[in-house]
């Protein structure tokens, strides 16, 4: 299943942009024999300052057809990282060929697009800034990879 981190904004060189690509590239090595990946991340940038609504079109062009829909929200349901590995693995043995992860702007997701997601998570009821979201959400995919190989990474 390949994955899509579709997310609002650039995320630039510097420590964050450093640390997704660690995960990333460590998610690519144990993911792949799960049948988890390639990843590819998809960056938008709303330059008419359209708002929520913009953003929202710009993403849902982002989500190739058919995917698992994952939206990144505060108001989502908080989950362990077996329980997000287990959904990952859902997806994936459900027959989905791709499931995209969702990262919306500063005012949030559009409406229209979270509610057509699959699953709406929160990484706790604090609100983080989108790069280190990015951060946050390549180390749980690479953690829900170790969980599903047996891999000691996750210790409970």
């Amino acid at each position: 299943m390949r994955l899509h981190l579709c997310a609002v904004g650039r995320l630039r060189a510097g420590p964050e942009r450093a640390l997704v690509d660690d995960y990333l590239q460590r998610l690519e090595r144990t993911g792949r024999p799960l049948g988890l990946g390639p990843v590819t991340e998809h960056e938008v940038e709303d330059k008419r300052g359209g708002g929520m609504a913009s953003e929202g079109a710009l993403l849902a062009r982002a989500i190739p057809e058919g995917a698992a829909l994952c939206i990144l929200d505060e108001r989502g349901k908080v989950l362990s990282s077996p329980e997000f590995a287990q959904a990952l693995a859902q997806f994936r043995d459900g027959g989905r060929q791709d499931a995209a992860f969702v990262i919306g702007g500063a005012d949030g997701i559009d409406p229209s697009l979270r509610g057509r997601s699959d699953l709406v998570i929160s990484l706790g009821r604090m609100v983080w800034p989108h790069m280190l979201v990015r951060v946050m959400l390549a180390e749980q995919l690479y953690r829900a990879a170790t969980i599903l190989a047996g891999s000691p990474y996750h210790r409970v």
